[in-house]
């Protein structure tokens, strides 16, 4: 598959070289393709990756991750103008100063992202976890659960195809308005990795009797 990830911090570089490492190929869209940082990054995910601007990125891709701040996304999809048919992958945050949501309770920064984007089918995926489990998503040998929603079936087929092959186990949890449950888990995992001081290396995962 071709694949748009915009942003190159920890999530962005994690997908992207796990994907990479499973035969994809990867436009990472950023503002600097020729920063040092950037190159760094590509010198790590080897041959599978490429960086562009973001409309490029964008535009080259089947399916488009955001793994941008929440502060920054209407920028970003304010570069391109047709979305038809694309998979976009909403794996950002909505948070605000003080660790709170900045929406919630009647909207999602999912749903607000689909708004914008006609003709895109978004999924809500890769935001309730830190970037070293996307890297490794194995405890003790058992893969750790990554949620998602969407409201377009196959897209959501799709994402679950691409988490399965970094080693997640996928739990769906319905149409897109669910990433309202969604998107706070991150807060809860970030309360628990940094203000209750257990590291970055926990999880969520679901189980059943």
């Amino acid at each position: 598959m071709k694949i748009g990830i915009i942003g190159t911090g920890n999530v962005g570089s994690a997908l992207g070289k796990g994907w990479a490492g499973k035969g994809h190929t990867i436009f990472f869209g950023t503002r600097q393709p020729e920063s040092e940082k950037v190159q760094k990054l590509l010198a790590d995910v080897g041959e599978g990756g490429t960086a562009v601007s973001i409309p490029n990125a964008i535009q080259q891709a089947d399916i488009i991750v955001l793994a941008t701040p929440w502060n920054v996304v209407s920028q970003v999809t304010e570069t391109v103008t047709d979305w038809q048919g694309k998979i976009v992958i909403d794996a950002t945050n909505p948070i605000a100063p003080g660790l709170q949501l900045a929406v919630g309770h009647t909207t999602s920064a999912a749903e607000q992202l689909a708004t914008h984007l006609p003709g895109a089918h978004v999924v809500k995926a890769f935001n309730t976890t830190g970037a070293e489990n996307m890297l490794d998503p194995l405890y003790d040998g058992e893969p750790i659960t990554m949620f998602i929603c969407g409201d377009d079936e196959d897209a959501k087929t799709t994402v679950t195809e691409l988490a399965e092959a970094l080693g997640f186990e996928v739990a769906d949890v319905g149409g897109l308005e669910t990433a309202r449950l969604i998107e706070p888990m991150a807060l809860v995992w970030i309360n628990l990795a940094v203000r209750q001081g257990l590291g970055r290396n926990i999880a969520f995962k679901l189980v059943q009797r």
